[in-house]
């Protein structure tokens, strides 16, 4: 119901947008200054017979009044703890693409490579990222990211004495995410 008290002021913004006045908008739409007003004040009930012309003038759509509310965008997710990994989920459940803030305890010896489908990208946020992928073994430090196909063998950890904090960001269908070169421009890896 309150997306639907939110009629008149949206329209009376619209209006006001494009510059015009109660008359103007009135005279358009064919109904008077005053029942315009009352729909703008929320002192008349809105209808169809009166929105329709004001949309059709406006140039917009029923549905651009009457906007559902803004859900919570706070993602409240337990923390994971897995095999030393302290895993924070950054996105909501099933949301098509999965970010963690992951933290990656010091491993003398790196864990197995593993393999599943999908790409990651990651992002070190700080200490020291080992990435072996495939034949490669990589240290990735602070501000260093990556991208890779997840159906190559992989394995990860902090390297030294501290943990490495990453923000990593995965698709399981298999979508390539972007990296982006210094000048800003898309480059597909």
């Amino acid at each position: 119901m309150s997306e639907v008290r939110q009629v008149g002021a949206r329209l009376r913004a619209l209006r006001h947008s494009r510059g015009w006045t109660l008359e103007d908008l009135a005279e358009r739409a064919g109904m008077s200054p005053s029942t315009l007003s009352r729909l703008e004040s929320g002192k008349r009930q809105a209808s169809l017979e009166l929105l329709v012309p004001l949309t059709r003038q406006l140039g917009i759509t029923l549905d651009d009044l009457v906007t559902p509310a803004v859900p919570d965008p706070r993602v409240r997710r337990p923390v994971i703890r897995r095999d030393g990994l302290v895993i924070a989920p950054l996105a909501p459940e099933g949301s098509p693409v999965a970010t963690y803030k992951i933290t990656y305890p010091p491993a003398a010896v790196p864990p197995e490579p593993r393999v599943h489908d999908g790409y990651e990208w990651l992002y070190v946020l700080s200490g020291k990222l080992r990435l072996i992928l495939g034949d490669q073994d990589l240290v990735l430090t602070r501000g260093e990211a990556a991208e890779f196909d997840t159906r190559v063998p992989h394995s990860m950890s902090a390297v030294g004495s501290r943990p490495a904090q990453v923000l990593s960001i995965f698709n399981n269908d298999g979508v390539r995410m972007h990296t982006h070169t210094s000048k800003g421009s898309p480059q597909a890896r």
